[in-house]
């Protein structure tokens, strides 16, 4: 694969404009369906996806694909095709992350884009209209919410996590005290982008995350300063040929380092 590193800024911008435009329209389409009962289907038997998520996701290929012809394309509502893997680019998609919270009306939902090479985010966008915040951030050069700078927090006395309950269970006894926890979010990618942002400070995540899940988040959550790493403690590398992920971390700082003992000892 090749390196990442000597990319030019003008390059990123381009790719972060394009993603952010598109991001934007896809944001707009998806909020014609909201509260508004849209037909659902379920796939694998209780994973539910609708026509907005359908809509999102043509909108999105015909017109990603159509400005960079050569790049692949890895969507969660698009079948995959191995000729991806000859690509030096590939968009990784999520039309709608949170797809649950969707249907049942709730806010804390996104599109989730990124542009991805050598198993690297070098750009992503989480648009959230229902909540009208859109993060992004380029490999580099730092990550935003609706144009202000995102920092992870410090760690002060008590600290939030989201997350399983049977993984934050296990963490050690003298930190439960000092552990808020979040209820439920039904995107994982807006939930890590809550790090970034400072409202949470940690999150477990169950295994089977896949790539469009948290490939644009874990670049914002990176160049915000923190980390979304898998039970060996490593960041993880996406569209390559195993999309599929184990049990992750995403956080920063001591709390990062006591939940790495927790996954170190979890199965999956």
């Amino acid at each position: 694969m090749q390196a990442t590193d000597n990319i030019d800024n003008s390059d990123l911008k381009a790719e972060l404009d394009l993603l952010r435009a598109a991001a934007t329209e896809a944001g707009r389409i998806a909020m014609g369906f909201f509260r508004q009962s849209p037909e659902v289907w379920f796939k694998g038997g209780n994973s539910p996806v609708s026509e907005a998520d359908y809509a999102a996701d043509h909108y999105l290929r015909e017109t990603l694909t159509a400005a960079r012809p050569g790049y692949g394309w890895l969507s969660e509502e698009t079948a995959d095709n191995p000729d991806r893997l000859g690509a030096r680019r590939t968009f990784v998609v999520d039309p709608i992350d949170g797809t649950r919270g969707f249907v049942e009306g709730r806010t804390a939902w996104c599109v989730s884009v990124a542009v991805v090479e050598a198993g690297r985010s070098l750009a992503g966008v989480l648009e959230c209209p229902a909540r009208q915040e859109t993060f992004w951030a380029v490999k580099g050069g730092g990550a935003f919410l609706n144009g202000q700078p995102l920092k992870v927090r410090e760690a002060g006395e008590r600290m939030r996590i989201a997350g399983p309950k049977p993984m934050i269970d296990k963490m050690p006894v003298h930190w439960q005290g000092r552990l808020d926890r979040e209820t439920y979010i039904p995107s994982l990618a807006y939930r890590v982008a809550m790090i970034a942002n400072g409202v949470l400070d940690a999150t477990f995540v169950k295994p089977n995350a896949h790539d469009w899940d948290i490939a644009a988040a874990e670049l914002i959550l990176t160049e915000a300063g923190g980390k979304l790493l898998d039970r060996h403690g490593s960041r993880l590398a996406f569209a390559g040929s195993d999309i599929v992920h184990g049990a992750l971390m995403a956080g920063s700082g001591t709390l990062l380092d006591v939940m790495a003992g927790v996954l170190a000892s979890h199965d999956g």
